[in-house]
């Protein structure tokens, strides 16, 4: 094979074909030099075959990293911006000498308190030096740095452009944020995170556990962002959220096991989304009188479907104002504005949130003397529940991306299975023996499939699984639901 790996390296280096097609020695500095040119340009990937269990082949892979994979200099110009502005780009090169910009990719609970990893984009950071946290504009303390190997720390005393370090002291930072200059404040790319689709409420087994289990979850809220756990007000449970099965069934392990809370759960619930088909508006009033100073609010508020570009729902909310002054006075427009996002928390069919809506406040009164901020907010939430209603409410289900990898005698059973579970097949491929079968399914569909594969393939069968979307559940399936 090494003459097959030798022509395919020397497609990519002058000097390396000019050697092989003569006939002339090769080196092996002269291969690695080929094999990095093809994989900096995506058109070789370099494959190594080891097992980190039993620490085979792992120093090998760690030296192909550096052999082949771009360096921080290989990489194109960063650009970020403004954290005021998004529209004023400042371009980030991996500059020993520049202002200090490093990204916190991940936060991880330490008994010294948050360890936080970044990755210096530019310039120099020091232990002991003041920085600023660009997304919350908050000061922060870099009380120490290290450099990490495994389970084992070296303390430095500062770390430059291209370094990952962990660093012990930001206590407001979370995933995703810029650290930098608090001279010269740049906001890097943030970080996206898919919605959670996955509930299960969990409750400690003792009273005496309760405040562990909360101070517990907080810990694993700031470590995931993808985690996510809130209080159901009507039932007073604790609802966890997550990507999944696994991911749920990870973080139930991590408190039982690293955080010694002993806990009891739920069964895993698909977190079903409601939204609108079609634009309504509504007029809400909040009138009250009690003898002394009342309380008036009232305004006018259009809903419509807020959609992305491939046609889905957009998980967000937008909100917008086009009432005048004389109508609704601008200080009452973020309480109009909080009261809309409150009410959309609980749809009109099934209780889920709303999502994928642009609400506009188009028009309204005030009172010059009743008139306050709850006012507003309450005459806001009864507007947008009559106009939920009257605009189209359906009820929407997370839809999964899955990549099913089968032996090829198995594919007519494998497949008929992901049709009988509402799933769309969207690709089919031959990889060696095996068949490669790209789909979309339904999650409720989906728990315990890893047991049903197994069963099918005769435990040759594996597949991975992520969000896609959320989209509409046909009707016959939603009256279950909802009634």
């Amino acid at each position: 094979m090494r003459p097959n790996m030798i022509e395919l390296a020397a497609e990519h280096h002058a000097e390396l074909m000019d050697s092989f097609v003569h006939d002339k020695p090769v080196s092996a500095e002269m291969i690695t030099r080929a094999i990095r040119e093809g994989t900096l340009a995506n058109e070789l990937h370099p494959v190594f075959a080891g097992s980190a269990l039993r620490y085979i082949g792992v120093q090998r892979l760690l030296d192909g990293v550096v052999s082949y994979l771009p360096s921080p200099l290989d990489k194109q110009v960063l650009t970020g911006h403004k954290p005021s502005d998004e529209a004023k780009k400042i371009s980030i090169t991996c500059d020993y000498n520049g202002s200090l910009v490093a990204l916190a990719f991940k936060i991880t609970s330490d008994v010294h308190g948050d360890l936080s990893f970044l990755r210096i984009y530019q310039g120099k950071l020091r232990s002991g030096s003041r920085v600023l946290n660009a997304n919350r504009n908050r000061r922060e303390n870099i009380t120490r740095i290290f450099e990490m190997h495994a389970n084992e720390r070296k303390i430095l005393d500062s770390a430059g452009a291209g370094d990952i370090v962990a660093v012990v002291g930001l206590k407001q930072t979370l995933t995703g944020d810029t650290i930098c200059d608090p001279k010269k404040p740049v906001c890097l790319p943030s970080i996206s995170f898919p919605q959670t689709v996955m509930n299960m409420s969990i409750e400690p087994k003792t009273a005496a556990e309760r405040a562990k289990l909360a101070d517990a979850l907080a810990v694993l809220r700031r470590e995931d962002p993808t985690f996510e756990c809130k209080t159901d007000p009507e039932t007073g449970q604790t609802i966890i959220s997550g990507m999944g099965e696994l991911h749920l069934e990870v973080l139930q392990h991590k408190l039982v096991r690293e955080k010694g809370v002993n806990v009891r759960v739920g069964k895993p619930r698909v977190a079903y989304r409601e939204a609108i088909t079609k634009t309504a508006q509504a007029e809400g009033k909040f009138i009250r009188q009690t003898g002394g100073r009342g309380q008036y609010g009232h305004v006018i508020i259009q809903v419509e479907p807020l959609l992305t570009e491939d046609g889905h729902w957009s998980r967000d909310i937008e909100f917008l104002s086009v009432a005048s002054a004389d109508a609704v006075p601008k200080e009452y427009i973020p309480d109009t504005e909080r009261g809309s996002r409150d009410a959309l928390g609980s749809g009109p069919l099934a209780g889920y949130p709303v999502v994928g809506v642009k609400v506009t406040l188009m028009d309204g009164s005030f009172h010059s003397v009743d008139s306050s901020s709850l006012a507003f907010e309450q005459a806001a939430a009864i507007a947008i529940e009559k106009a939920v209603k009257q605009a189209g409410p359906v009820l929407l289900e997370p839809v999964m991306r899955l990549q099913v990898v089968v032996p090829q005698a198995n594919f007519g059973a494998v497949q008929g299975n992901l049709l009988a579970k509402r799933g769309l097949i969207t690709d089919c491929r031959v990889h060696g023996n095996m068949q490669v079968i790209d789909a979309k399914a339904p999650l409720v569909e989906m728990f315990g499939y890893s047991s049903e594969i197994r069963s099918v393939t005769a435990g040759r069968g594996t597949f991975t699984m992520e969000p896609l979307s959320y989209e509409k559940v046909p009707e016959q399936i939603a009256d279950g639901i909802i009634f």
